[in-house]
């Protein structure tokens, strides 16, 4: 499934250039994560680099977009033209 930010964010700019899709971007309020882009860095890492960088521990897994390790792996492949 992909990740997601929470109202917690304090807007730190440090998630947004960790991410090897894309896939985070400034929002109204706050940083958002476009769940057609994040594949919890499957693929690139072993862990999402941006819950590992994020110092208020706001990106969780987002429960409206459920996906396995394997269409994860799809979608990156499609990201990056491998497919």
């Amino acid at each position: 499934m992909s990740l997601k930010i929470t109202d917690d964010c304090i807007n730190c700019d440090v998630c947004e250039p960790e991410c090897p899709n894309a896939a985070i971007s400034q929002g109204e309020e706050i940083y958002v994560i476009d769940p057609n882009l994040c594949t919890e860095c499957v693929g690139h890492y072993d862990e999402p680099q941006c819950q590992q960088v994020c110092p208020v521990d706001c990106i969780p897994l987002d429960e409206a977009h459920v996906e396995s390790k394997d269409e994860l792996m799809q979608k990156y492949l499609i990201i990056t033209g491998k497919a």
